[in-house]
């Protein structure tokens, strides 16, 4: 913390010690959550205010590291598991997809599965390959899967809190990008944000530009640019992936008729997809223009060098507004 503000990861870390300190039942677990204070220091301080039984250093190995929480959260523990990159995660997808997301469901309501799952997500700070995916659309494509993405630190910290309240699993996805920018001041009252909600950053009436993780950035940086030029832009953090606050979106499209959806992820059945195929049912007679989706490209993350041109820039989302706003 610096100058009584804090990053989004110092926000993150913030709200764990709050968790900790308010419910004895809350674990953390993951590869160098402990000694270390993880890979990007999410977890620094909390072993040594929570002591080696609540704060879990584990070997290299993600599939136990997943069927370890779903254990411990189905016996009254609410594990928060840290999985170092989000290109790590795929070991874990057989517990998250066949025993924690659908416990519930198995055992009647008998048991639920009250875990988290962190982890960093997307590219932009130079990572080698399989630390920089954003693959959020694999988990929101599950049932029973609950995925959140902060853009903010304020967002983070209530968010997070939030997620280890619910009884059911949460992924909560972390944009690496935004771990350390923008520091805003923040107070540790432990207030909840909803968990199924849109947040609106800005009031517009022209467009709607809807984003989510380190997207936000670069789409509040082209409405910016588009107010100089008098074009009013609405910018949308969508935060809760699934479910999907629609009813927020659906009111923000039906308003300004226009429509640009940004994202990080490839483009190919992303979440801006189902976004996109939900608000066409719903306001489709509303639309002054094809909705339009500002995406990478349908490839891995590729090395530093060449980030530049793969993740989407404040050019290519104004390019994407100028073809709404050229619609009669």
């Amino acid at each position: 913390m610096s100058n009584g503000k804090y990053t989004l990861v110092e926000a993150v870390n913030l709200a764990l010690h709050r968790a900790m300190r308010d419910d004895d039942n809350v674990v953390v677990l993951g590869e160098d959550v402990g000694v270390n204070g993880g890979v990007f220091r999410a977890t620094l301080g909390l072993r040594e205010a929570f002591g080696f039984k609540r704060v879990l250093d584990t070997p290299l190995a993600e599939t136990m590291l997943a069927g370890l929480s779903v254990g411990m959260a189905a016996q009254g523990l609410k594990p928060v598991v840290e999985i170092q990159f989000m290109g790590f995660v795929y070991a874990a997808m057989e517990h998250l997809v066949s025993h924690a997301s659908r416990l519930r469901n198995r055992t009647r309501g008998r048991l639920s599965c009250p875990m988290v799952l962190r982890t960093p997500m997307g590219a932009g700070i130079r990572a080698p390959e399989h630390h920089s995916e954003s693959t959020e659309a694999l988990f929101a494509h599950v049932p029973g899967l609950r995925v959140v993405v902060p853009s903010s630190p304020a967002r983070a910290y209530g968010l997070l809190l939030a997620a280890i309240d619910d009884p059911d699993p949460v992924v909560f996805l972390e944009p690496t990008r935004l771990y350390r920018m923008n520091p805003q001041p923040l107070l540790d009252d432990g207030r909840r944000l909803p968990l199924d909600s849109c947040f609106t950053l800005r009031e517009g009436r022209d467009l709607t530009l809807l984003s989510w993780g380190a997207s936000i950035h670069e789409s509040l940086q082209a409405a910016s640019a588009l107010a100089e030029r008098g074009i009013d832009a609405e910018v949308i953090d969508v935060a809760c992936l699934k479910p999907l606050d629609l009813d927020t979106l659906e009111a923000s499209v039906r308003k300004t008729g226009r429509c640009v959806i940004v994202h990080e992820a490839p483009k190919s059945c992303a979440v801006g997809a189902e976004i996109a195929a939900s608000l066409y049912e719903r306001v489709l007679l509303d639309l002054h223009a094809p909705i339009q989706r500002v995406a990478a490209p349908d490839i891995p993350p590729p090395l530093y060098r060449l980030e530049q041109f793969y993740l989407p820039g404040t050019e290519d989302i104004l390019a994407a507004c100028e073809t709404v706003l050229d619609y009669a």
